[in-house]
């Protein structure tokens, strides 16, 4: 049982990460925010693994534990100094596709690059989306509206850079 677990991790672990990444645009998050999802998943094992989808298991706990995250962290007051140097993994800044896409959802407030992953990532619908986050289905329309038109002038700017204009 134990090995069907290790196994899971091995086979999975790289794809968490970059769904963490999608989730938190840090790939420090990213890599806490699996790490923590798979050691519930692993106190869970037995039974997870019988219900047959333990990764829909560790992508739901990481998405409900980056919203308690950056819930929490609204809370918290920003320092005018950075302490420490970031970390850019070069395997998750190409990880799946278009990396300037990837930077432009990171750079988006938080609410609307949970609302995006939730929707276009997982495809869950806004009423599940809503019941996720704790809010109405008219804000996820609305956070998924403001950071879809965020992307498309993002998007915009890059088309007319590439054309000359």
């Amino acid at each position: 049982m134990a090995d069907d677990f290790e196994s899971f991790v091995r086979a999975r672990m790289s794809a968490l990460v970059r769904y963490g990444y999608v989730l938190s645009g840090n790939p420090h998050d990213a890599a806490d925010l699996a790490q923590e999802a798979l050691a519930r998943l692993g106190e869970r094992w037995p039974r997870v693994r019988a219900t047959g989808d333990p990764e829909g298991y560790v992508r739901t706990t990481m998405a409900r534990l980056h919203i308690s995250w950056w819930r929490r962290r609204r809370r918290e007051h920003p320092v005018r100094t950075v302490p420490e140097q970031g970390y850019h993994d070069a395997g998750l800044l190409a990880a799946d596709g278009d990396t300037g896409l990837w930077r432009a959802v990171a750079e988006l407030p938080p609410r609307q690059r949970v609302v995006l992953v939730l929707r276009y990532f997982e495809q869950l619908t806004d009423e599940e989306i809503a019941h996720e986050l704790g809010v109405s289905r008219v804000t996820v329309r609305s956070q998924a509206s403001r950071a879809l038109e965020k992307l498309r002038q993002v998007d915009n700017f890059r088309i007319a850079e590439l054309s000359g204009r």
